[in-house]
Parts: structure tokens; sequence; C-alpha cells
């Protein structure tokens, strides 16, 4: 009881401090982060937010997203999505008796600030369309598709990963065919949610985008020949339910605007799942089995010859990634190779991006010891850090000073390198499902040799980075000015960094952004 009564309170702190019930259009949320749609920016305190104790930070992108953590994400949201429901319900009615010339001041001041917001939110929101290209739209609606899968895949990934740890050790052998069961369900149908969340992405009927989908994974297509050769179920995978749940939405809307309405309940759900299905079948199978194919043959072939390189690229680009949103293009590769192989290689070379992190982060607080507010943002935010969640040192610690950043960068290179290289020699380090980081990461670890050996290379990795990220930190992420300048005691009142939520915009504050960095 005294766990949700603390959800409650959460979601409670937070709903007036976002403008209210009224101001939220939307609610979603993913691994870590209460994902809302906003009517009116201007209405958000971002600092009060911050300062939310459960807060750890907060991101504007397409939504307005406030990072709680994974785990409390999803117990906070349930509650707020509640508070907000009845906050539209019990809305009180704008009284009559008030007066537009009581406190004329006062509220002269508060149309001056009003018009100073919306000048702000107006020019945030002129720099955000410009950067709101295709491409950047069409992988976030790639990422609101396959995010809400994460869940069931850490699950059947983490039951994988135990049932072939007991198949290994040939424990209670009349478990493992049903932990088996449960661990491969999940991956078998795993094109029909795709096919449904994508549908629901693009303005369809998510459950004819499920129908549609459905069909890749019967096994009744192995019947089937197309281009000269039979299919096999499941052919195309992730990809093709893509492509067919994509496929149906637009033949259903072309239903819509041509079918008369009395005939439309009969004949626009039969010629979607008809057209979309024929196409599928004879197309978009074959395909996208081939693109699939193609995907691990390269992911295999670049860590195979160029592991090392590969690893160090990789790695070390991963965060400027996130900054630029495009890391969501390799949601739909990771599933794939999953599909394919049982684990994906990528992701526990990603992961040495957040090690890196971690590194410098723990430099900043050695070089910045009478800096009292950074400080103790590291010291809160290390913890979220080791296991994955890297928002609050991006946010609060490495981007607001400009050199960690890109010294974390190098951190995450060369833990990349380190594990890419275990690649090269034949040693494969794989994750079973995508989502989790850092120490996190250990349950769903997988390879080609053993447990034992891929944690240990795993391990190996991330404290390459840790290290890595710390040296090149220590001695390059500070020029003097900038010592000087945040190496300063710094009263909490006066100026603080948020865990995850960037500078603050104080004068004095240790977080600006410096000059010449």
């Amino acid at each position: 009881m005294a766990t949700e009564d603390k959800n409650r309170a959460t979601a409670a702190a937070i709903l007036p401090l976002v403008g209210g019930a009224a101001n939220v259009s939307s609610i979603a949320h993913c691994m870590t982060r209460l994902r809302l749609g906003l009517h009116d920016r201007s209405l958000v305190d971002d600092e009060a937010l911050k300062a939310v104790p459960a807060v750890m930070g907060v991101v504007e992108d397409d939504t307005y997203q406030i990072v709680l953590g994974p785990g409390t994400v999803a117990r906070v949201t349930p509650e707020f999505e509640q508070l907000v429901e009845e906050g539209r319900t019990a809305a009180p009615a704008p009284d009559p008796a008030a007066t537009p010339d009581s406190d004329s001041a006062s509220a002269s001041a508060s149309a001056s600030a009003d018009e100073l917001a919306a000048q702000g939110a107006a020019m945030k929101a002129a720099r955000k369309a410009k950067n709101a290209t295709p491409f950047k739209l069409f992988l976030r609606r790639v990422a609101n598709i396959f995010v809400p899968l994460i869940p069931a895949l850490i699950g059947c990934g983490i039951i994988a990963g135990l049932n072939g740890l007991l198949v290994n050790l040939g424990w209670l052998t009349s478990v493992t065919p049903a932990l088996a069961a449960m661990a491969s369900g999940f991956m078998a149908l795993i094109a029909v949610f795709v096919g449904h969340n994508t549908a629901k992405e693009f303005g369809g009927t998510p459950i004819l985008g499920g129908a549609v989908a459905a069909i890749i994974v019967f096994p009744g297509v192995a019947n089937i020949e197309a281009f000269g050769q039979k299919l096999s179920p499941g052919q195309g995978g992730v990809l093709g339910a893509l492509g067919a749940a994509v496929l149906a939405v637009y033949v259903e809307k072309w239903c819509r605007r041509w079918v008369p309405e009395a005939l439309d309940v009969l004949v626009t759900p039969t010629l979607t799942v008809l057209i979309s299905g024929l196409v599928t079948i004879f197309g978009l199978m074959y395909v996208a089995g081939e693109v699939s194919t193609a995907i691990g043959t390269f992911a295999d072939w670049l860590l195979s010859n160029g592991g090392a390189g590969a690893g160090f690229v990789l790695g070390g680009l991963f965060l400027p990634l996130v900054m630029l949103g495009l890391h969501q293009a390799l949601i739909p590769i990771h599933t794939t190779l999953i599909e394919q192989q049982g684990y994906t290689v990528l992701l526990p070379i990603l992961a040495m991006a957040g090690a890196g992190q971690v590194g410098a982060a723990a430099a900043v607080y050695f070089r910045l010891p009478r800096n009292g507010s950074i400080r103790r943002t590291i010291k809160s935010a290390l913890p979220a850090g080791l296991l994955g969640v890297g928002e609050p040192l991006i946010y609060g610690v490495s981007l607001p000073l400009g050199r960690p950043f890109i010294t974390a960068c190098v951190g995450g290179a060369f833990g990349g390198g380190f594990i890419g290289l275990f690649n090269q020699l034949g040693d494969k380090v794989g994750s079973t499902a995508i989502g989790p980081s850092g120490w996190a990461l250990f349950p769903l670890l997988d390879g080609n040799h053993g447990l034992g050996s891929t944690a240990a290379i795993y391990a190996g990795g991330l404290l390459v980075g840790y290290l890595a990220g710390f040296l090149a930190t220590y001695f390059f992420g500070f020029s003097k000015d900038l010592l000087a300048e945040f190496n300063v005691s710094q009263e909490p009142a006066e100026s603080t960094v948020a865990a995850t939520g960037g500078p603050t915009t104080g004068p004095d504050s240790p977080a600006k952004e410096p000059a010449g960095v």
C-alpha cells in the first residue's frame, strides 16, 4: 500500500506542473520515461518538475518526456492516467464572479510573462520543426511500434536465459520444456504484435494490421510457392509484418473513401485482408526475408572481419545517435537478429556507450572537488547509470559541460572495441532482448561459448569503458578556463544542476553552456 501511495503521490506532484489535466492530450510510457502530449508547452514548469524527488529529468522531443526510471514509470503512469481522467471530469467551471479588473497589476504582469513564454515556445517549436525531417519522424514512428514490445522481449529473454542455464546444467528437466514454451511463444508470434502496433501508429485498424501480419507466421504458408521457391512460416519476420501492416493501412483508407457506408462493415475488412494478404504472400514475405537474411549476414561479417574497429565506431557513435534520435532505426535490426539468431550481437557493443558515460561522470566528480552541486548530481545519478539508465548523467552532467560528453564517447568506443575484438576472435556476445544495458544486461546475455565466457567478456568491456571514459575525461575533459569556472564552491540555493534536466539558467549556474567548449 505504501508503494501505491508513493506512486500516486509522484503522479499527483507531476500533474499540476505540466499544466493540469486539461493540458494533457496523450499519455504513454516507454522503459524509463512518461511521454506526454501537451496542448500548451508554455504551461509546463520544467525546473519544478526536475525538483520532484522521483523525477530524474525531462526531455523534449515529439512528446514531453519525464524520466522516472525503469519500474517506476510503469507504476506511476496508471496513477497519472487516473488522475488526469478524474481531473477532466471534475474540472471546475469558470467563476463568473471573477472580474478582469481585480488585481490588475498582477494580471498585467502575468500577461506579460505569458507573452514572453509564448514567444519562447514559438521559437523552440520553430527550431524543432526545422529539425523534424521526414526521416526522423519515420524513425519515431518505428520506435512507437517496437517500444511497447520491449517488456515482453525482456521477460521472455530472461526466461530463455534461465532455461538455457538449466538445460546446460541438466537441472529440472521436467520444467525446462515449459520454460522453453514461455520464452519462445511470444517470439513465434511477434509479427502479429508488430502488425497490430504498426496499423495503430499509421492510423489504421490495429486488429486488421495484426490479421495481415499473422499470415507470415501461419504454418500453412509452407504449402505456397513464390518466386520459384516454397515459403516458410515466419519468412520476413518483423520487417515483413511492418510492411504488410503499412500496406493494410493504405488499402483500408482507400476503401473508406470509395466503399459505400452501407457496405463498409463487410467490404472494407475483406478487401483490406485480401489485397494486403496476397501482396504479402506473393511479394513482401520473399523480399523481407531476403532483407532480413542480409541484415544477419552483414552483422556477422562486420564483427567477424572488422570486429575491433566496428565495435570502436559503434560504441563511440551511439551517444550522438541517441541525441539525434537516430538510434531508433536500430530497433527493428535488433529484433530481426533476435528472431534469426536468438540474440543481437549489436546491443552489448552499443551498451558500452553507457559505460563510457559512467567513467566520464566519475572523472568529473574528482576533477571538481569544490563544486558540491555537480558532485551531488553525480552521486545521485551514478547508480542509475550503472544499471543502464543514462539520462541523468547525460543531461545533468556531460552535455551541459560539453567536453565530458565527447570523452564519454571515447570511453564507449574503447569498450565497444573490446567486445568487438572478441567477436572477431569467435566469441560472440549477444543479448536475447533489447532495452536494458549496463549491469541490467547481464541476465539477458547469450553467446556461442557459454554464459560464463559471454558474461566475462561483457564485464571486461564495461571495465574498459569505465576506465577509458574516466581517463579521457580526467585528462582531456576540461580546459583551464572551464576548470577554473566550474571548480568553485556552489551553494545549493544559488545554483544546482538537476539530475537529468540539464543546466539551470542562473548567472552562477555550474551547468551553464560554457564558451569555447
